[in-house]
């Protein structure tokens, strides 16, 4: 079916788009819903384009999305210097093909894979699509053990935390897995080694551990996870796999965190995704999915293909898809170094743990998380009680062009309604200097409210739903 969208202009009735006569020759109005049937000067056409996009939000004010929206000139040259590269075309574009392979390589080496210099991976779209790959390889590697054991395979399932990005639902729904999704249990906001072990069985396919909540920054105990599976393998002969969705946290970990093991040092992650447009620092989109060693991949998932005469491999649910992220991807690896990204990464924690504790000192506000570990942090009123709701704070905080979320949490806390702010390169400390003082400045109007103006139906930035039922599933 197709996705339906709803076309605002409708209501008012207005069907064509006036043009501001400074800008234009002939015409001076064209159709809104159809292509028009002659052409536009350049010129006009921009115009029309850009003047429609002056109401989004500035970009740098979003504190809502984890998406990189600052990068370096250089780095942006670079970018339109490539945006008529195919990302698939490796035969034609060899050097982009090789820095590819170079990125994966990096990470390989960053993640701690086995051969760092003949790694198994790709890049993808974004953390989605390398979520999808990893499942699937999962999947498979289950469906193989299950027939080489002579045991049926029509009952796969996957256990993971109801904080999951919502990819993993969907890849659980197209490709037919059960997804045993983990509720939350009073201050667990994520999921446990005791809970994930609680819902493994000889079907499961595997475990997804998430490396930075998108709901409030916190990492899953990955390690703990390892090791509870482990006792299950020597206990039960369930050898249960570990994917880290590290979409966020992968590109955090390595430079703040060096002593943590969460990735491939630990012997039952099979897989590990990021995404390159979060904190790798790269304009979105793409992504990135690494299996600890060849085995981990299936190789009939992966396709041969005769593409403009060059025979090459390719794991993707893309065809064709631009380089010059990739290309952009390899700028910041060489640019930053790993000493850089730990200046970037750790400046933004900074910012985070002090604009948490900032927050916490105004007095409404208590802390689910300080960002201390994704530079992410999730709070909620410290009074439940008082005249206005954390979608109140939301909106006022808009009116000074900030974009802070408010939401409500999944299962089984569903009583629990916050704000998250999200650090990225680019906020200063003297923007989270601007947000405090917009704070301050709406408390007072806030707090002589006599009851909450907004509610739960007010919640911002959902991000899908399992289908059919209303959306409450947070972004990442």
């Amino acid at each position: 079916m197709p996705l339906v969208h709803r076309n605002r202009h409708t209501e008012t009735g207005r069907h064509t788009l006036g043009v501001n006569p400074v800008f234009t020759r002939e015409p001076t109005r064209i159709p809104r819903f159809e292509m028009p049937a002659d052409e536009l000067d350049p010129d006009v056409a921009y115009q029309i384009v850009h003047d429609e996009l002056m109401l989004d939000g500035n970009a740098r004010l979003n504190l809502a999305t984890f998406v990189t929206t600052w990068m370096e000139p250089a780095a942006q040259t670079l970018m339109s210097e490539c945006f008529d590269k195919n990302m698939i075309d490796k035969d034609e574009y060899p050097r982009t093909a090789d820095l590819e392979q170079r990125c994966v390589s990096m990470l390989a080496a960053l993640w701690h894979a086995e051969d760092h210099l003949h790694p198994t991976g790709c890049s993808t779209t974004g953390s989605s699509e390398a979520c999808m790959l990893a499942g699937l390889a999962m999947k498979r590697r289950w469906q193989h053990a299950r027939r080489a054991a002579g045991r049926p395979t029509d009952r796969p399932n996957l256990v993971m935390g109801i904080n999951v990005q919502v990819c993993w639902e969907k890849f659980a729904n197209y490709w037919d897995v059960e997804a045993r999704l983990v509720p939350m249990e009073g201050d667990r906001l994520h999921l446990s080694a005791e809970e994930a072990l609680a819902r493994c069985d000889e079907n499961t396919i595997g475990v997804v551990a998430v490396l930075g909540s998108t709901f409030d920054g916190s990492y899953e105990p990955v390690a703990e996870i390892c090791s509870a599976l482990d006792r299950l393998a020597q206990d039960k002969g369930w050898d249960v796999p570990v994917h880290v969705d590290g979409a966020s946290g992968a590109m955090i970990a390595p430079f703040c965190d060096p002593e943590l093991e969460w990735d491939f040092r630990l012997p039952r992650v099979c897989s590990i995704n990021t995404s390159g447009h979060k904190y790798g620092l790269v304009y979105p989109g793409v992504g990135w999915v690494l299996w600890r060693n060849a085995d981990a991949l299936p190789q009939d998932l992966v396709f041969k293909v005769n593409y403009l005469g060059g025979e090459m491999p390719t794991f993707a649910l893309n065809f064709s898809r631009p380089g010059a992220q990739v290309i952009a991807q390899y700028y910041n690896f060489l640019r930053l170094g790993v000493e850089g990204y730990r200046r970037v990464q750790q400046n933004s924690r900074d910012v985070a743990t002090s604009l948490a504790e900032r927050i916490a000192r105004l007095g409404p506000f208590r802390l689910l998380t300080d960002g201390s570990e994704l530079p992410v942090f999730a709070f909620t009123l410290a009074d439940p009680d008082c005249g206005f709701s954390v979608f109140d704070v939301s909106a006022a905080l808009r009116e000074h062009g900030w974009l802070v979320p408010a939401y409500t949490f999944p299962a089984d806390r569903e009583d629990l309604a916050a704000l998250r702010i999200v650090v990225r390169n680019g906020f200063t400390h003297d923007l989270a200097d601007l947000l405090i003082t917009s704070l301050r400045t709406e408390l007072p109007r806030l707090s002589a409210q006599q009851r909450p103006q907004r509610g739960n139906e007010a919640a911002t930035f959902a991000h899908g739903a399992t289908p059919g039922s209303t959306p409450n599933r947070h972004p990442g």
